[in-house]
């Protein structure tokens, strides 16, 4: 990139200013963008999964057509997210194939299985409210398109939060059976949850300049510690316990203390070794193969309204 055009985009970094699609920007920071926006992307359409199979088992027709809502959302999420890729230069159907390849990612917490109806609500609290936490800063991120994606993702999320707080609450406050299925889904979707941020800082290359170019504006650490601070006081309401003997509130620091991640586990997850990693990306094929004849039919479509004389009648 030439030194002018460069110095212009650190200029515009600084003063707190947005990137556009036509601006000039370095080569790296488009690839760490696409490489971002796309593992979100992805998150989103393979975290529709283990909800939408919740939907015809769900207990009431009202909480059906709420679960159906919140998975339509999450491919809106998606759509929004690729978009956001494709103003970059990145294609729609190369980030899927390398999806569908294991050459991206997507967020380990996707890979753990949903066992009870107590799942849906333990991932609306826990898993949406961990991704508000990390996503209400990319409302900031240097980079428009994304930012502005954010927003409307991070006010559907907060509903989800809210439906799965609810659903939780029903049920610790319902039957011992219901209470004792809340607390189990608590305790094992609360770590995986705790991971969802990254890895701790000393292990995260990239936070340092994502964090320099405004695409990040808070450590893994930081928000994970945020997330903690804001969910412990919404289990004692809840009348559920956070599985962790080591979690207390510490004066000094004017934060919560919690116990060691296992980070093995997690790594473990990203090699493909989770308990549902196969499972999840096979249906993501197999989804995408069964659709190729709708998105064969729209080219076909959208080819021949293109070719139609302007004027014309359809």
């Amino acid at each position: 990139m030439h030194e002018g055009v460069y110095r212009e985009f650190e200029e515009t970094i600084a003063a707190g200013e947005r990137i556009e699609p036509r601006d000039a920007m370095p080569p790296e920071y488009r690839a760490t963008l696409i490489r971002q926006i796309a593992q979100h992307a992805h998150s989103e359409i393979i975290g529709m999964q283990p909800e939408a199979n919740w939907i015809t088992r769900a207990p009431s027709l009202r909480r059906k057509a709420i679960l159906i809502a919140k998975v339509q959302d999450e491919a809106g999420h998606g759509l929004y997210l690729y978009g956001a890729a494709e103003t970059l230069g990145a294609r729609r159907d190369e980030l899927l194939d390398r999806l569908h390849a294991g050459r991206q990612k997507y967020s380990s917490i996707f890979n753990y299985p949903t066992l009870t109806w107590a799942d849906v609500g333990a991932i609306g609290w826990l898993v949406d409210g961990a991704a508000i936490v990390n996503q209400v800063p990319l409302c900031r991120c240097s980079y428009g398109p994304y930012a502005r994606a954010m927003t409307r993702i991070c006010k559907e999320e907060s509903f989800h939060q809210r439906q799965g707080y609810e659903l939780l609450l029903a049920l610790s406050h319902g039957t011992e059976e219901q209470h004792e299925m809340a607390q189990d889904a608590v305790n094992r979707w609360w770590w995986p949850s705790l991971m969802m941020f990254g890895p701790p800082d000393g292990e995260s290359p990239r936070t340092e300049r994502s964090m320099a170019w405004k695409i990040k504006r808070h450590t893994n650490d930081e928000l994970r510690q945020r997330f903690v601070d804001i969910v412990v006081p919404q289990a004692a309401s809840l009348g559920l316990t956070l599985p962790d003997p080591l979690l207390r509130w510490n004066e000094e620091r004017g934060h919560h203390d919690f116990g060691p991640i296992d980070w093995a586990e997690f790594h473990a997850v990203l090699r493909g070794e989770g308990p549902c990693n196969a499972q999840r990306l096979g249906q993501r094929r197999r989804a995408h193969e069964e659709g190729a004849w709708v998105r064969e039919a729209a080219a076909a479509y959208a080819a021949r309204h293109a070719a139609r004389p302007a004027g014309r009648a359809a």
